[in-house]
């Protein structure tokens, strides 16, 4: 099944044709969030197809990353909120493998050096 966003991003179920008359449309919808961190790039995407082939609820977003350690990481979603929330996760694991220790540094001293974060 083929999806389109409405004015809210909510998923609209539609077909293949007006699936893509909406994207010719809305061409910056399709992207989520996207992030370049040194070599690497972090994409997290509207999909706009069910990957999750009519299997319970629509799959709709995926993050992937591409270059780096973590080059090919792919996770789906079928929500938006999942999908920015996994994108955030993505990010931080590049920061980490990145910046090392200083990474988990800067974390404790913007989280206010709370010793349980």
């Amino acid at each position: 099944m083929w999806y389109k966003l409405d004015e809210d991003n909510n998923p609209i179920e539609c077909s293949m044709r007006e699936y893509t008359k909406w994207l010719d449309k809305n061409p910056t919808k399709k992207a989520v969030r996207q992030e370049e961190i040194g070599k690497s790039y972090v994409s997290t995407v509207f999909l706009g197809l069910d990957h999750g082939y009519k299997q319970g609820i629509p799959v709709l977003y995926e993050t992937m990353i591409f270059g780096g350690k973590h080059d090919q990481y792919q996770e789906r979603y079928t929500s938006l909120e999942d999908a920015v929330k996994g994108h955030k996760v993505a990010v931080e694991l590049v920061k980490k493998d990145r910046y090392g220790i200083f990474h988990s540094i800067w974390n404790w001293i913007s989280n206010g050096c709370n010793l349980r974060s």
